[in-house]
């Protein structure tokens, strides 16, 4: 199923229902939640030493717990790993059994700094590069994947040019800039080229391709998706094309990272994320394959969508000034928003789209994190943005974990980490979203994403300012 079938048909279970069903050990309030060792998907000395590390330095034990339970789940519970001279990953969300470009990329993220001492966990990490790369060439408009290219899934009726082996084909920018952007960290971080072999080179052609195709210059474009469902944010309006844009150099997305379909098609985060991923894997090319004419391509992309958002992105608000839109047309429409899903505003520094400090960067982020975002909601629980996709009221810790990890107040960090200690109902892990009022109903038990990113938000924490943990 796909993420909103999840979300209508997942039970809320209340704190004391968990807690009654699982075994404690010590401290009845932090009872064994973490996968039994002899069921783990994948083992590391090195992420299992950084999680005695933070334990013993970390004096509040409920956070040494969550650390312990949320950094490895993905290694522990989502990762199918097959070695050899060209290593093979399949990671799965959490709870959908299917892979998702954007999320395996920001699943694996935070084990990157780690891989310089554990050559398996690197080949692991190879193997997802592997992975993207022959997902991308089957299909680059296809947001999610199965492990078994011979797999029909649920939503094969889907009226688009779905094929075997895809689960889903939503059109998301990021899908082809998450793996552009794992494979430019993995490079920086190693020095190996192995994994940028030809296949991948023509993947990286194939995302060029794809992206300027979604420009929509001429026409159209070969893409379009409509479903058969009544949940409105699954489809795409106008015959699958959504409504119309003027082509001002922007790159169209018909889905938003949540799998929501956009209401303009210029997704303004996701836009300013394919500039920094065009000039990364122009980098890469230059230096691995000295292909100038590819490289020219890419910087010159990357350079027409800068300054078309430069033009376009940028509104005046009544209250704020100069912000940043969520999403435009190019004929002067837009939608004042943020959604919690990365690529979002407010992720904007954390991908290294601009730099914290940008002024209209600030301006944005004081207007998303206010009721001023129709997305943001505050209750007796916590506060933070959500999105359409789990509906009103419903926080996303992911949300509150990037306002963490591109926040510079130390206060503010530290209201971040109270907030996701809260709001993890008893269960030890970290949700897709929470209601604003009730910690306890929540959606997706078992979410990855979130998991490993909340572990990589308190690791940085630990290493720049362990104050904020006492």
């Amino acid at each position: 199923m796909n993420r909103s079938t999840f979300i209508k048909k997942s039970a809320v279970l209340s704190t004391g229902l968990l807690l009654s069903k699982l075994p404690t050990f010590g401290n009845p309030a932090l009872p064994v939640v973490r996968v039994a060792p002899d069921q783990r998907k994948f083992s590391s000395k090195v992420i299992e030493d950084t999680i005695l590390e933070f334990q013993s330095a970390v004096k509040d034990k409920e956070l040494g717990w969550l650390f312990g339970n949320c950094f490895p789940n993905t290694l522990d519970t989502t990762v199918t790993y097959t070695k050899g001279s060209k290593p093979d990953t399949y990671v799965i969300t959490g709870d959908i059994d299917a892979m998702w470009l954007r999320d395996s990329t920001a699943q694996v993220w935070p084990y990157l700094n780690f891989i310089k001492k554990d050559k398996d966990l690197q080949h692991l990490i190879a193997g997802v590069i592997n992975r993207q790369t022959a997902c991308i060439l089957r299909d680059p408009y296809a947001n999610a994947f199965y492990d078994d290219p011979t797999k029909t899934g649920e939503w094969k009726t889907d009226e688009t040019d779905m094929k075997p082996g895809l689960h889903e084909r939503k059109w998301e920018i990021d899908s082809l800039c998450y793996p552009i952007r794992l494979a430019h960290r993995y490079w920086q971080l190693t020095g190996d080229t192995t994994p940028f072999d030809a296949q991948w080179k023509q993947a990286i052609g194939l995302t060029l391709k794809t992206f300027k195709e979604q420009q929509r210059k001429q026409n159209n474009g070969p893409y379009h998706f409509q479903r058969k469902t009544s949940w409105a944010t699954d489809g795409v309006p106008m015959n699958g094309y959504g409504y119309p844009v003027k082509p001002v150099g922007l790159i169209c997305s018909s889905f938003r990272p949540s799998d929501d379909a956009t209401v303009y098609s210029f997704l303004v985060p996701s836009n300013f994320f394919a500039v920094t991923s065009l000039r990364q894997a122009a980098k890469m090319i230059d230096k691995i394959a000295s292909d100038k004419a590819t490289v020219n391509e890419l910087n010159a992309l990357a350079l027409e969508v800068e300054t078309a958002l430069k033009r376009h992105a940028i509104i005046n608000h009544s209250d704020y000034g100069k912000i940043y839109a969520y999403e435009v047309n190019g004929y002067g429409s837009y939608n004042l928003m943020d959604d919690a899903n990365v690529p979002s505003l407010l992720a904007l520094p954390y991908l290294d789209a601009m730099p914290v400090n940008d002024p209209v960067y600030q301006t944005t982020r004081k207007m998303l994190l206010s009721l001023n975002n129709p997305f943001f909601f505050k209750g007796k629980a916590g506060e933070g943005i959500g999105g359409p996709h789990a509906g009103i009221d419903m926080i996303w810790p992911l949300g509150i974990i990037i306002r963490g990890l591109t926040s510079t107040s130390e206060k503010e960090i530290r209201e971040c980490i109270t907030l996701l200690k809260n709001c993890h109902a008893g269960t030890g892990f970290m949700h897709e979203s929470f209601h604003k009022n009730d910690a306890a109903n929540f959606t997706r038990k078992w979410f990855a994403w979130a998991n490993t990113l909340f572990g990589e938000f308190l690791w940085e924490t630990y290493k720049s300012k362990p104050h904020l943990l006492s």
